[in-house]
């Protein structure tokens, strides 16, 4: 058996390079207080004997852990259900993270004790930053991690007053352009399913409904769900109870929007013969629906992924937007 090889120091490159074992950790920690020709020596030092940084020692003299947490304030079940939205922020937070060297840590809890345990880990600053994504309420976590110097970043525009930056989408503007899309379509009697009264993203959506036809003198038909199919079944059915004559509905995720057509099949109603129906996400299956699904799109993958800039931004130091609203489109299919 060959003698295991020891791993190399930093004294050891500090003698190949010729330098000081402190001028060795500046040049492998990144610091731009070193000469250009010092810092080739000890590259050259650091390639020939392969030094590899000992990352706890480099996380004690950089004060930082190169990870960052992603909360989701949701079950596993729900994260990792047929509900593509956790998967594409989380696809586009990874994305940016892995392009700056950034680990990232995802934390689902749904529990108090879970969001103790979250609370924990993060104020004992084992991340250098946090983000939040589908917050349901006035949660206070993001703001009293910012109010401690950790940089933080959330989804959605915060209920109430907060210090905290947000990245989000046009709720608003993406759910009147599809409602006047029915409007100016023929249809007269427009309902919705609208999303959680907790979430931003529920708030803005009945926002938007309510706004639109406000404009038009029509009146409001709404039956609140949770974003799942399942709830989307039930609200449509409720809906046809509520008013039988409802010629469209306006669904402010597309899941609930595919709730929505299994029921008006069920129930024997024609897509868009006899009801249009419209969702909000434009997730790839809405093309494949029965019709195909015309939907609001909004840009998840890169709501994602400017998140994840805005944080990298605030752990380099500098100032991150105290908003950034993503544009969304409608797009049109045959559902209505």
């Amino acid at each position: 058996m060959q003698p295991t090889r020891e791993r190399p120091t930093l004294e050891a490159v500090a003698r190949v390079a010729g330098v000081s074992r402190a001028t060795v950790s500046r040049v492998v920690n990144g610091s731009p207080k070193v000469a250009e020709p010092i810092r080739a020596a000890v590259q050259r030092a650091v390639d020939e004997l392969g030094y590899i940084p000992n990352p706890a020692a480099r996380s004690l003299v950089t004060q930082r852990t190169d990870s960052v947490a992603l909360v989701l304030p949701e079950s596993a079940g729900r994260v990792f259900s047929d509900d593509p939205f956790f998967p594409s922020i989380i696809h586009g937070v990874s994305q940016e993270l892995d392009a700056a060297d950034k680990q990232l840590v995802l934390m689902m809890t749904n529990t108090v004790a879970g969001y103790e345990r979250v609370e924990r880990y993060t104020t004992a600053r084992h991340v250098d930053g946090v983000l939040f994504a589908s917050t349901h309420g006035a949660d206070p976590l993001p703001g009293q991690l910012a109010r401690l110097g950790i940089p933080v970043v959330v989804t959605g525009r915060p209920l109430g007053r907060s210090p905290v930056p947000y990245v989000d989408v046009d709720h608003v503007g993406g759910v009147r352009a599809a409602v006047r899309h029915l409007l100016d379509s023929g249809r007269t009697r427009i309902a919705t399913i609208a999303g959680p009264q907790d979430m931003i993203a529920g708030i803005d959506r009945l926002a938007g409904y309510r706004a639109e036809l406000a404009g038009s003198d029509r009146r409001s038909i709404v039956a609140v769900g949770d974003f799942t199919r399942e709830s989307g079944q039930l609200a449509m059915r409720q809906l046809l109870e509520d008013d039988p004559l409802l010629d469209a509905v306006f669904a402010a995720s597309d899941l609930m929007a595919h709730g929505a057509l299994a029921t008006l099949r069920a129930m024997g109603r024609r897509v868009p013969q006899d009801v249009a129906v419209v969702g909000f996400d434009d997730f790839e299956l809405s093309r494949y629906s029965d019709p195909p699904l015309t939907t609001v799109r909004q840009p998840i993958l890169d709501l994602g992924r400017e998140l994840a800039r805005q944080l990298l931004r605030a752990i380099a130091g500098q100032e991150a937007a105290p908003a950034t609203i993503l544009p969304t489109e409608l797009v049109v299919r045959a559902s209505a």
